[in-house]
């Protein structure tokens, strides 16, 4: 993990916005597990304003090489406070749809 020397404007900011979001909808079906889940963009939707409203924002960077795909995930506030980490996955195969699939399930996993 990577982060700034300073967290206090972060972690004020963060802890006001935890208390406006609601959890996401579980609006997405897996068939494979038959089981609901929140997609990327219910996940997006529960944070997108009081994240903006107090001063945060996350910016998620993909990278691949060939199967291996990355997502670094930085929370950031307004005063260049930020916290960052990356998460890592091999997709099920080395192909675009694939390798689009994990990209979106990393970003929806290190965003909740």
């Amino acid at each position: 993990m990577r982060q700034s020397d300073e967290l206090n404007e972060l972690f004020t900011a963060l802890s006001l916005a935890q208390g406006e979001i609601s959890d996401a909808m579980k609006d997405a079906t897996n068939p494979h597990f038959k089981s609901r889940y929140a997609d990327l963009a219910s996940v997006r939707a529960a944070y997108r304003a009081p994240f903006a409203k107090h001063g945060l924002a996350l910016m998620q960077l993909p990278t691949t090489s060939g199967a291996k795909v990355s997502v670094q995930t930085i929370l950031s506030h307004k005063s260049g406070q930020f916290i960052a980490e990356t998460l890592d996955a091999a997709a099920a195969a080395n192909t675009p749809q694939a390798i689009g699939s994990t990209i979106t399930y990393l970003r929806r996993y290190s965003a909740m």
